[in-house]
């Protein structure tokens, strides 16, 4: 039997201006989703930040319907009801500042295994289908939990990969689980709790997949893994939304660099160069960058460094051994090294992280490989 502080936090996230924040303000100051609905329109000057308006709609009757039937259907259909305050949500999403107050779950998850995070366009090319095989080939003697979308394309593929390779993965949602959208992995959703996968989304049964709230479910697959990658994705993808959460988050991002003339490479070219993601340069190094350890033995890669030298430009040489003689130096101190303007530089540490011969880390700091 779910208790009632369940019922009472779905019926006060139901209220028009009770966002994910405003909830946590909330159940802070009064202790609980149930006191807050009781209190809160009478002593909302209590709790900082809050206003007449924002609390007009708690104690509405018929957002406690609504919450009993929600219930009613989450046991009905075997959905598990997590509340954040609760510190029932995934550890990393838990915090999050704008983490959903309620999160639905279907399936299980093993809160010990690392999550990563991966996603990218819909348009997926063969070049984005070979990196998403050839990663799980090289990930395949460790133990993770993979993340996604359940969209089509990328999405779609590492959720594939995943059944197949009997690793155990997410996929977020952007609607209730009245529905699946798209309906054409309606099955896929099905295999993957089968095979002890999850679906997971903040929104209730009463929500339809909207345009907005894709968006907002990107934050969830960013916040719930200490990394994401970004396969392929065009300017102004959704991908890099997820990206931009994920740096909001204080996460790691990689992301697939490829041609400038490929549409969707483009926005990953372009999270590489705004120092929004770290290239990917082999399967190796983004391995060991997740955090997992490889044997001696050989590792095929997507990216193998070549035996044949590299000839550099005077400039590329400059930075590169700049950064070689200075390991995890800024750009800032880079540009007063070699007195070159940082705009100037950030091309240049673009084509040598693409050449394989340095990597960057958060906080715009390089290290020569």
């Amino acid at each position: 039997m779910i208790s009632e502080e369940y019922l009472y936090a779905i019926a006060l996230r139901e209220c028009s201006l009770i966002g994910d924040i405003n909830f946590q303000k909330l159940v802070r100051t009064f202790g609980s989703a149930e006191e807050a609905w009781k209190k809160a329109k009478k002593d909302y000057s209590k709790t900082e930040g809050i206003g007449r308006k924002t609390v007009s709609d708690i104690g509405n009757e018929e957002y406690l319907k609504f919450a009993e039937k929600e219930i009613k259907f989450c046991e009905k259909n075997n959905i598990l009801i997590k509340l954040r305050h609760f510190n029932e949500l995934p550890h990393l999403l838990n915090e999050c500042d704008d983490a959903p107050a309620v999160l639905y779950q279907k399936g299980t998850i093993e809160n010990s295994l690392q999550k990563i995070s991966i996603v990218g366009t819909r348009n997926m090319t063969s070049y984005g289908r070979q990196f998403i095989g050839e990663f799980f080939e090289t990930m395949k003697p460790y133990k993770y939990i993979s993340v996604s979308g359940l969209a089509l394309g990328v999405d779609k593929e590492v959720h594939e990969q995943s059944i197949q390779r009997k690793v155990p993965t997410i996929a977020v949602l952007a609607h209730g689980f009245h529905t699946l959208y798209p309906s054409k992995n309606k099955k896929l959703s099905e295999k993957i709790l089968e095979e002890g996968g999850a679906l997971l989304t903040e929104f209730n049964s009463s929500r339809k997949p909207d345009r907005e709230n894709f968006i907002q479910r990107n934050r969830i697959i960013a916040g719930i893994s200490p990394s994401t990658i970004v396969v392929e994705t065009g300017f102004g993808g959704g991908s890099v939304s997820t990206a931009t959460f994920a740096n909001e988050y204080n996460r790691e991002v990689y992301a697939l660099p490829g041609k400038i003339t490929d549409p969707y490479s483009q926005g990953c070219n372009q999270l590489i160069f705004q120092n929004k993601a770290s290239a990917i340069s082999t399967l190796k190094d983004l391995a060991d960058s997740l955090g997992f350890s490889h044997s001696k033995e050989k590792v095929a890669e997507l990216f193998p460094r070549s035996e044949i030298t590299i000839q550099l430009t005077d400039n590329q040489e400059s930075v590169y051994q700049t950064i070689k003689a200075h390991p995890q130096v800024s750009l800032d101190d880079l540009a007063q090294m070699i007195s070159m303007a940082s705009y100037k530089i950030l091309p240049i540490i673009l084509e040598l992280e693409l050449l394989g011969k340095i990597k960057s880390f958060s906080g715009r700091q390089f290290t020569a490989i």
